[in-house]
C-alpha cells in the first residue's frame, strides 16, 4: 500500500469517527455513565406499602428525626 492510500484511509477513519461522535458520546460518554449509575441506584430502591413493616419504618423515621440538629428558640433570635 502506498502512502497516499494510507493517508486516505486515515482520513476516512477520522471522518467516520467524527460523524459517529454524538452516538458514541450517548453510549460511552460521561452522561451515559451517570445514567447507568442512576439506574443501578434506582434498582436498589423499594416502595413500602402500609402493610410492609410499618412499625419498622415509623421507628426508622423517628430515629432520623431525633438525629437532626435543632435550633433553640433563643439561638434563633440572635
Amino acid at each position: 500500500m502506498s502512502w497516499p492510500w494510507l493517508v486516505l484511509l486515515v482520513l476516512a477513519a477520522a471522518l467516520v469517527v467524527a460523524a459517529e461522535r454524538p452516538r458514541l458520546e450517548r453510549r460511552f460518554g460521561s452522561h451515559a455513565r451517570r445514567e447507568r449509575e442512576r439506574r443501578r441506584r434506582k434498582a436498589q430502591l423499594r416502595v413500602l406499602t402500609p402493610d410492609d413493616e410499618s412499625d419498622e419504618f415509623i421507628r426508622s423515621v423517628q430515629r432520623d428525626l431525633d438525629a437532626l440538629p435543632t435550633i433553640e428558640e433563643r439561638d434563633r433570635r440572635t
